[in-house]
């Protein structure tokens, strides 16, 4: 049964095969997304064989930008110049393939924890500039929520707003995360306060201490809430599990309750 628009993440796909992409229809997703890391992503070489995947197929593809070691607010201008150089070459690469890009926003170093909002000015002018970049190429910078986690931006609903509204930019949206707002007991205030922001959606399951990304139902979240919530929510949906066969649960969990 495929669920409105839902889309499955490459998050724990190691190797650098492609065949598994090949079930995801039959199962029931309509959209693959491919986080730029490990041997899933994007390069110069897979171009062709991606881009015929989603010509045979009706699956639509976002990216998610990569996050480990790629700190958005890093006060070290060559640290921060390379970071910007990858996320710029990430997004020249998915230009005609995806329309969404999910981006992490920034956390304080040691360093940068004595100068926070100096970091924070750093994350937005960098999140400004990634929007600029990617507008001529059609690509919706999505910034994710982030769990409850220190010295991090984004945790919360009112502090994802402010973002947003200063990154200033049309193609700038949010990508929702429930798993990450579920830790910090805050998804009713997130699907309150920024229902107008969302443009992409993670849905991960967890008991509200740390971030598990357990198959949905196996955790705390009320998903026929949420899923009332976001009736009037017309993009992807993209499941973050460990495995095709968790993926597989996420659908059946969201027919029952249906």
């Amino acid at each position: 049964m495929r669920i409105r628009n839902l889309s499955f993440s490459t998050r724990s796909i190691v190797g650098p095969s492609f065949e598994w992409v090949a079930e995801l229809e039959d199962m029931g997703y309509s959209g693959w997304e491919m986080v730029q890391e490990g041997s899933q992503c994007l390069t110069p070489g897979n171009l062709g064989h991606v881009r015929n995947i989603l010509e045979t197929t009706g699956l639509q593809l976002s990216i998610h930008l990569p996050f480990s070691d790629m700190n958005l607010a890093s006060l070290n201008p060559g640290i921060l110049a390379e970071i910007m150089r990858q996320m710029q070459g990430h997004l020249e690469l998915a230009s005609g393939l995806a329309g969404i890009a999910v981006l992490h926003p920034g956390y304080l170093s040691p360093y940068g924890a004595r100068l926070p909002e100096r970091c924070w000015q750093t994350s937005i002018s960098s999140m400004q500039a990634l929007c600029d970049f990617s507008a001529d190429l059609d690509i919706v910078i999505a910034i994710e929520n982030m769990p409850n986690l220190p010295k991090i931006f984004g945790k919360y609903p009112d502090e994802m707003v402010d973002m947003i509204d200063q990154v200033d930019r049309k193609n700038a949206g949010m990508t929702l995360d429930l798993g990450h707002a579920n830790t910090m007991g805050l998804v009713d205030e997130f699907l309150e306060k920024c229902l107008d922001k969302i443009s992409h959606v993670h849905i991960h399951d967890n008991h509200g201490s740390h971030d598990e990304h357990l198959p949905l139902g196996q955790g705390s979240i009320d998903w026929k809430m949420v899923m009332e919530k976001l009736s009037d929510y017309k993009g992807l949906m993209v499941t973050e599990m460990s495995s095709l066969e968790e993926g597989a649960q996420c659908i059946e969990y969201l027919s029952n309750i249906s």
